[in-house]
């Protein structure tokens, strides 16, 4: 053999040991969506991103790709409308999101790289839902009605709440309560039937969640159904003065929530347009 190939032949051996950890090391492409690859680091990086947020499930591996999967397709709409949210902004938000009690001191640099693209995406689709979408939206009385109810039933609302409560209550004496024209007159009515009326004032989201629960939804001056041998009657439901713009703050909630639905349906609508590829048969959506 002579001295250059032996030269030469050494080179490829050197090279190829060089190479082999980097071959080793190579993520694994499990799909692809526009042509963007996804691999196992990327789906890995989302998994921890997701715990961090308290989402552990059995299939999170599969869940992180949908997620991954959505954030290429909103990004790659978003450029439609010359929408690219700066790095300044996914870093106030990403602020926001640990003051806000998210842990993510304890992510890796690839893992935090997946947290900002995931806020990237997060943004840009709020933007386009508030440009394309809310402007769209109307809400009837009855959805406000709901959301006022919901709101009432999950957390409670500012409002200052006066009411009448009723315990120990017997059937037949809950039958005889008429509608009052008053709260003094339902107190009287309650006494003449024989009952010990508690009359009570309180912030709304003060209140029990039992409590809260019964009144979503009650008409003022109308007793609610007995439940435990107990009746709830509202008289009358005030704003807190830091909360003068409560139904605005209301209904603007309502045509978000309603905005959201049709911003899941367009994006459903999106990923049947998106080209995915699945090289992973573990991953088929």
């Amino acid at each position: 053999m002579s001295k250059i190939k032996k030269i030469f032949n050494k080179f490829i051996f050197i090279y190829a040991l060089c190479l082999a950890p980097c071959i080793l090391n190579a993520a694994t492409v499990v799909a692809t969506v526009n042509g963007v690859p996804i691999t196992d680091t990327d789906i890995t990086a989302r998994t921890k991103l997701m715990a961090a947020q308290g989402q552990n499930y059995t299939d999170n591996r599969k869940r992180a790709l949908n997620n991954i999967i959505d954030d290429n397709v909103k990004l790659k709409y978003a450029e439609n409308f010359k929408v690219t949210p700066s790095d300044d902004d996914v870093k106030k938000e990403i602020k926001a999101m640990s003051e806000r009690g998210l842990n993510l001191s304890a992510l890796s640099a690839t893992e935090m790289e997946m947290a900002k693209y995931a806020v990237r995406a997060n943004i840009a689709w709020q933007i386009i839902i508030a440009r394309t979408i809310v402007p769209t939206i109307s809400v009837s009385k009855e959805e406000i009605a709901t959301e006022i109810a919901d709101l009432e039933r999950e957390q409670g609302l500012p409002v200052e709440v006066t009411f009448i409560r009723l315990v120990n209550i017997p059937e037949s004496v809950a039958k005889n309560l008429t509608t009052p024209k008053d709260c003094d007159a339902a107190v009287k009515m309650a006494e003449k039937l024989g009952g010990a009326p508690q009359k009570l004032t309180a912030p709304q989201y003060e209140l029990s969640s039992d409590i809260r629960a019964r009144m979503a939804g009650l008409s003022e001056l109308k007793w609610s159904s007995r439940i435990d041998g107990t009746v709830l009657l509202v008289c009358k439901k005030k704003k807190m003065k830091e909360f003068e713009k409560l139904d605005e703050i209301i209904e603007q909630n309502a045509v978000f929530k309603k905005a959201m639905f049709a911003g899941d349906q367009q994006l459903k609508q999106l990923r049947r347009k998106a080209v995915i590829v699945i090289n992973d048969k573990r991953y088929s959506l």
